[in-house]
């Protein structure tokens, strides 16, 4: 059955009762993924803020089986557990690593990188909200140039860690970027990747309000305003080579992205430009590499708030 407004079916395998916070990206996240792989699936995580959302043992927020593992072995367990069912005959129920920013970029990425290259039969998810927010919002690598955390009280002066181009020069089958503020197309790409087969890889960007200084009821508003001002593009890539990219025809500004959110406070309009020009330069190259072009995502969207 579908929903009326939405192509998503109306199936859930994530309950109410979690204990994410009030407008938490990560949540949403999990439900429109779990949508589109269904109940044959078994979710391996480390520590990351969804090991706290699912529930304390032996309770759990989703209706599918969850391994918890260490920080740095998502990838590492997701190997393992696939092997395992591979042993049995099962070559039916999906192995999920889902892991946060910190336990892909920074902790987590060399099993992630031995995963890609030994092209295991995995699919890894990283939700990303820019920050080790579970632990007191300390700045990672996916931290965007100019935010504040508070291990970069002033702003981080580093640029983002480009995961996605890391994940293609492994030339893994299938990776892609996704936003919990355009359900469908996170729908499609999870659907999508599960038909393949190899190491899979989504980068879904999810809002965390504590962390971004943002009211909780504008978190989709937020991350819709990242893809329209092209600061998180939605494309994927095919084999390490072929890219596909989602046009934004009518791209906001980088200010009008970055202005009401506090981890920004301390950007001066200098600097705002600067990240308008970091944005522009990514933008360009994505184009330059870009076999294919959809259209802009932001279309069945033209009635919400910009």
């Amino acid at each position: 059955m579908k929903s009326p407004a939405s192509m998503l079916p109306a199936e859930e395998y994530i309950t109410s009762g979690h204990l994410g916070c009030q407008g938490c990206g990560a949540a949403l996240a999990m439900r429109y993924v779990l949508k589109a792989l269904g109940e044959k699936t078994i979710v391996v995580m480390p520590a990351c803020c969804w090991s706290v959302i699912a529930g304390p043992h032996p309770f759990s927020a989703l209706k599918v089986p969850l391994l918890h593992t260490a920080f740095e072995t998502a990838a590492a367990t997701a190997s393992g557990v696939r092997a395992a069912l591979d042993l049995q005959g099962d070559r039916e129920t999906e192995v999920v690593a889902w892991a946060g920013d910190g336990g892909t970029f920074d902790i987590g990425l060399q099993a992630l990188s031995g995963a890609a290259e030994r092209n295991e039969d995995i699919l890894y998810v990283c939700y990303d909200n820019e920050a080790y927010m579970n632990t007191g919002i300390q700045r990672s690598s996916a931290t965007p140039w100019g935010a504040w955390t508070t291990t970069t009280p002033s702003a981080k002066m580093e640029v983002k860690k480009d995961i996605i181009q890391i994940m293609a020069a492994h030339a893994i089958p299938y990776a892609a970027t996704a936003s919990v503020a355009y359900p469908d197309d996170l729908y499609n790409k999870s659907l999508k990747a599960k038909r393949i087969q190899g190491t899979r890889f989504l980068h879904i960007l999810s809002p965390c309000p504590p962390g971004w200084k943002i009211s909780s009821e504008l978190s989709v508003r937020f991350a819709r305003l990242a893809v329209l001002s092209r600061v998180f593009p939605l494309f994927e890539v095919e084999n390490g080579s072929s890219y596909r990219l989602h046009e934004i025809t009518d791209p906001v500004s980088v200010e009008a992205y970055v202005q009401a959110q506090g981890r920004f406070q301390n950007l001066d309009r200098k600097a705002i430009q600067q990240f308008q020009e970091n944005v522009d330069a990514r933008w360009t190259k994505l184009q330059r590499l870009s076999e294919h072009r959809e259209g802009d995502p932001a279309q069945s969207y033209a009635a919400a708030p910009r």
